[in-house]
């Protein structure tokens, strides 16, 4: 079953998925209609966010990715509206692109690696499909 997902840098070295934080743990939202998805995009823009990207996935990639990566995933079914939190992470996993500079990447970081590697394979079957 398709879902979607918001990505920021999408397509980049320093691509990030987006996730909610509760208490310790990051949920990645997955939404069955992409209108929903957009809706939730522009929310988080107009709570200044940088522009996300809307991408389809099956929702068992992203259930393992989530797996990998020690968080939650979470379906939210067609008419559901959800809302951003009213407060934002001051520092996120990935960062705002403006150069493409490797340099900003922290490979090291074992929050930041497996996210950007999981996605790439992800998106290497995907295309693999077409």
């Amino acid at each position: 079953m398709p879902v979607f997902v918001l990505l920021f840098n999408a397509r980049t070295e320093n691509e990030g998925i987006h996730s909610i934080q509760i208490g310790d743990r990051n949920k990645v939202l997955m939404f069955q209609s992409e209108d929903d998805a957009l809706r939730f995009a522009l929310m988080l823009e107009a709570q200044d966010f940088p522009e996300a990207t809307v991408e389809a996935f099956e929702a068992e990639e992203i259930e393992e990715f989530c797996s990998g990566a020690g968080y939650d995933a979470e379906l939210i079914e067609e008419g559901m509206l959800a809302m951003p939190p009213e407060t934002n992470l001051e520092k996120t996993d990935w960062k705002i692109e403006q150069d493409s500079d490797e340099d900003d990447l922290d490979l090291d970081d074992p929050v930041t690696k497996p996210e950007i590697s999981d996605l790439d394979r992800i998106r290497r079957q995907l295309e693999g499909l077409l």
